[in-house]
């Protein structure tokens, strides 16, 4: 009995970590969500039904903005990468230093500058602004927070952990604006939206915000420790991540995540035109982070015993043929429930693929350190968030061109619900994209991604091996 207790003491990790840490991670990215979801969820209303920009415009904006991040997140990760550690860590500095800038930043998003100018071109230079210092100043705060994670420990069982709290994190973040906003920024007719309401949530957000970053920094630790004085080849790293085909397949499945999460706000315009009910954008929260709360606590056990690529591929799959269901059975105006089970299904099976992602990127910065004996955690993950970025953006681009396209006068339908033709095109963009998107997903996971269970232990040990002799 001695010696087994000796055995497991002698093979448990030295960087294995509980509980505790994990729901100190969990804070952070409920903090990230807070403010970025809402950004999401409400800020193209905003655009179109406060500060009447019509779609082709925004499209522009979208497009625009993100060829900056193409220059703003690997800069970034350079700055995070080159920067030595401080006595409270490498990455867990810039939650206290960044926190309140970003949250400032997504406050005046969402600032009516109609108060002082009806100029149609001053107003689209000021969402221009806001929108890109938004995403400056989100990226500062979450390349390293991201990077944080292959620090805290480099236990696998831990990284799932983390990625399991990290999702929770995400789900209370991402659902508390998406089941509260709803009440708040849209008046009693559930048509039109209220500016005043919009500012006022976004001032509720930017305080959790900062409250959830102070008490992620408060409560992690980095474990593996960085390089004192690191000497980082960033042109070397980012050409070695272009011919890692783990990388190059992650950061496609970051843009179609990232896109679908985005397109989901575009329910918002099918609540409120198609089906004339914005309280259903309540019921599609709830249908939507249902699944994930009741998977979370069997997801570890799952990737313990199948794998996170094997497990992400069922789980896609699984969204693929309910999102393909519902584009050629489009429920009718008078079935949102048909949209809602559909919903709910959809989100049983994206479950297993939002869980496990966190861990997944993880597994690329330990392939990537094995392969090229470079640490570089933020630059993976710098470009990551640019992928996740060009998601959105996608995502947004092509929603407002077939808004467009099929009509959508954002004056017009921001004071009414149902448009006959218009209402239709809106509910055939919200089935289509999404029956194409987790399809494409499950496609790489299924075909593209090499990781599978088997080849990742051996990696596991290379680089649990190399932190304990740097220790």
């Amino acid at each position: 009995m001695a010696k087994a207790k000796e055995k497991a003491v002698e093979n448990q990790h030295p960087n294995k970590i509980g509980i505790k840490e994990g729901m100190g991670y969990m804070l952070g990215d409920a903090g990230n969500l807070f403010v970025l979801t809402y950004v999401s969820y409400a800020l193209k209303l905003f655009y179109t039904e406060v500060l009447h920009i019509n779609p082709d415009q925004l499209k522009r904006l979208f497009l625009i903005t993100r060829l900056w991040d193409a220059v703003n997140d690997p800069l970034w990760g350079s700055i995070v990468a080159k920067r030595p550690p401080r006595k409270d860590g490498k990455f867990r500095p810039y939650l206290k230093w960044i926190s309140i800038p970003v949250a400032v930043a997504q406050l005046m998003c969402f600032y009516d500058i109609t108060k002082h100018t009806s100029n149609p071109i001053l107003i689209l230079v000021f969402a221009y602004v806001t929108y890109i210092m938004f995403g400056m100043m989100y990226t500062g705060i979450n390349v390293p927070f991201g990077s944080l994670a292959s620090v805290i420990t480099d236990d696998p069982n831990g990284r799932t952990l983390l990625s399991t709290f990290r999702s929770i994190g995400g789900g209370i973040g991402g659902a508390a604006p998406l089941l509260l906003a709803p009440s708040i920024i849209y008046n009693s007719d559930k048509i039109t939206v209220n500016s005043g309401g919009m500012f006022y949530f976004a001032v509720a957000m930017c305080v959790m915000a900062i409250i959830f970053y102070m008490a992620c920094y408060a409560t992690t630790k980095e474990r593996v420790k960085s390089e004192e004085h690191p000497n980082v080849n960033m042109k070397e790293t980012y050409l070695g991540m272009l011919k890692s085909r783990p990388f190059v397949v992650l950061a496609i499945t970051g843009i179609l995540i990232s896109g679908q999460l985005q397109f989901a706000s575009y329910n918002a315009y099918l609540y409120k035109n198609y089906f004339e009910n914005s309280d259903l954008n309540i019921v599609g929260t709830i249908a939507q982070y249902l699944p994930m709360a009741l998977m979370i606590p069997i997801t570890p056990m799952l990737v313990k015993k199948f794998g996170k690529k094997e497990l992400a591929g069922f789980g896609s799959m699984f969204a693929a043929a309910a999102a393909i269901f519902c584009f050629v059975f489009k429920p009718g105006r008078n079935q949102p429930f048909v949209f809602l089970i559909v919903l709910f299904i959809i989100g049983f099976g994206y479950s297993f693929v939002s869980i496990t992602n966190w861990a997944v990127v993880a597994d690329v910065i330990d392939y990537q350190y094995v392969k090229t004996g470079i640490r570089s955690e933020s630059a993976i993950y710098a470009v990551y968030t640019f992928s996740r970025k060009l998601g959105q953006t996608l995502a947004d681009y092509i929603g407002m061109a077939l808004l467009s396209r099929i009509g959508y006068d954002s004056v017009e339908m921001s004071k009414i619900g149902y448009k006959e033709g218009v209402s239709e095109g809106i509910l055939m963009i919200c089935t289509l994209i999404p029956a194409i998107t987790y399809t494409a997903i499950w496609l790489l996971y299924r075909f593209a991604y090499p990781l599978t269970k088997e080849k990742l232990q051996p990696i596991y040990e290379q680089v649990r091996e190399s932190n304990e002799s740097a220790s």
